[in-house]
């Protein structure tokens, strides 16, 4: 039987884009849990927020914060050693491979493109009652999610034909940007950069394997270009993004979890 191993989103993929439950996805959840597959989280969440669901999911795998930004590997977790070309910072409870950029020098970018004259906000810009009120997050996760490390969503309230100029001010400051939910503002980290380091530690572990990877936006491109069976869930209206199309691209049949759900379960029955 081969070996897999499932990389996925979180915000509109496993978790509802307005209630944050996964309750749909439990039939796959629980099918990957008795067959012990890795379920990597890889999604822009913060570490602190990721926590916070892999506790609800009872998950002991690897995860990556932040839209790639940072890569927590529990200790002892693969018996060879870690990515020789990217440093690890030892923690007591991770091996962290930082692949993303400082927080303060980000937001040191937002406040100078906001003296520009950009129509922005990041999420160090409002308190956590504001994030609140604007994403339906009690006020303990909008307290998580700004617990940032290596990237900062913002929103954007200016025209959109201004939109190619503030890209290109981020360029120009040395960072890129993505989009999810939120526009996100960081370094040169992408998600499929992380999952490509776990991928090979997954394959020193088990010799050849075989990757999905589920997502709904943008910022997930990077990922399912990485993965041997990349899934596209349908979106809060019931659409796929149309940004995404790459070669073997799976529609999953389904709004964010419920398409999740049938993906996996479809998948494994052609299991080998």
């Amino acid at each position: 039987m081969e070996n897999i191993v499932i990389f996925t989103d979180l915000d509109g993929t496993l978790l509802d884009y307005s209630t944050y439950s996964f309750e749909k996805a439990l039939p796959a959840l629980d099918i990957i849990r008795q067959q012990s597959v890795p379920l990597i989280l890889c999604s822009s969440k913060t570490r602190t927020e990721i926590e916070y669901y892999r506790e609800k999911l009872a998950n002991s795998h690897p995860f990556v914060s932040e839209n790639g930004g940072g890569i927590f590997i529990p200790k002892k977790y693969f018996d060879s050693p870690l990515s020789a070309s990217h440093p690890v910072e030892e923690e007591a409870d991770y091996d962290v491979i930082r692949l993303g950029a400082r927080y303060s020098d980000l937001r040191k970018a937002v406040k100078e493109l906001q003296q520009e004259g950009f129509e922005i906000t990041g999420f160090g810009d409002m308190t956590a009652k504001e994030l609140s009120d604007m994403t339906n997050m009690n006020i303990e996760e909008a307290v998580m999610a700004k617990e940032r490390d290596f990237d900062e969503p913002f929103i954007y309230k200016g025209p959109s034909h201004g939109l190619p100029h503030l890209f290109r001010s981020i360029n120009q400051k040395g960072f890129t940007f993505t989009q999810g939910r939120f526009f996100h503002i960081l370094g040169s980290s992408d998600k499929g950069k992380a999952v490509s380091i776990l991928a090979d530690l997954y394959k020193r572990k088990y010799g050849e394997i075989k990757t999905i990877a589920l997502g709904d936006s943008p910022n997930d491109i990077p990922m399912l270009e990485r993965a041997d069976r990349p899934v596209l869930v349908q979106k809060q209206d019931g659409v796929y993004d149309p940004q995404i199309d790459m070669p073997k691209l799976i529609r999953a049949d389904g709004i964010g979890p419920e398409g999740w759900n049938k993906a996996i379960l479809t998948l494994f029955t052609q299991r080998p």
